[in-house]
């Protein structure tokens, strides 16, 4: 899998980090989706000791390194973009074929 980070959203995502909060995960959130296969891509900042490095899998990007769940890996494309749209104040998950979230939130866990 290769992901890049583009500049203005890897300086948004290290302005939302902290000591507490400095692994960078890509998740697939299906909480509320209506079943497993419904989701959408978020951004999450975890504690380091909150992560559970069986679960997930290191890629390593231009900018930072990025934890995705290992079980939820089917449902990203091989070659992704994380963008940041200042006019929305947000981020967007893209690959070459489609936008995989156009609103994408970055939270702490």
């Amino acid at each position: 899998m290769k992901l890049s980070i583009t500049p203005e959203a890897a300086k948004q995502i290290e302005q939302k980090m902290n000591t507490d909060h400095s692994i960078v995960t890509l998740k697939y959130e299906t909480e509320g989706c209506g079943c497993a296969v419904s989701g959408i891509p978020t951004l999450e900042l975890i504690n380091q000791k909150n992560l559970n490095e069986e679960e997930y899998m290191r890629i390593a990007t231009n900018a930072m390194d990025v934890y995705i769940e290992k079980a939820k890996i089917v449902f990203f494309d091989d070659e992704m973009k994380i963008g940041f749209l200042p006019e929305k104040q947000t981020f967007q998950l893209s690959s070459p074929s489609e936008i995989l979230n156009g609103r994408m939130s970055c939270q702490i866990e």
